[in-house]
């Protein structure tokens, strides 16, 4: 099964977006667009950054659980992760997000 980036309203009337894996987790998560179109190129710039292995912050949790962050050229953040356990659940999740996201569809919620 393929990824997918569903494209949401939230409750502060601004529109997300979160990545799915084939599995229906959720994978990376963006921050808040004061537009459908805003949001929509942010799918793009998740499409486009998540090519470069560079682009992908690896961190630490004050409560020692880690996760990552995906940035744009620009360093602006353009998503972040869940929590993992474990370092390599945090590196399996930054390749999940480079398999899935160049082809994933867009639904809306």
């Amino acid at each position: 099964m393929a990824g997918k980036f569903v494209i949401s309203k939230g409750n502060d009337g601004k529109s997300y977006f979160v990545l799915k894996a084939g599995n229906g987790e959720v994978i990376l998560q963006s921050q808040g667009y004061s537009s459908q179109s805003a949001c929509e190129n942010g799918i793009e710039s998740v499409r486009k950054n998540s090519q470069d292995e560079g682009r992908f912050e690896k961190k630490t949790a004050k409560d020692g659980r880690f996760y990552f962050g995906l940035n744009a050229s620009n360093g602006q953040q353009i998503g972040k992760s869940q929590m993992y356990k474990s370092e390599s659940g945090r590196n399996n999740g930054i390749s999940s997000v480079a398999r899935n996201a160049p082809d994933a569809k867009v639904v809306e919620e």
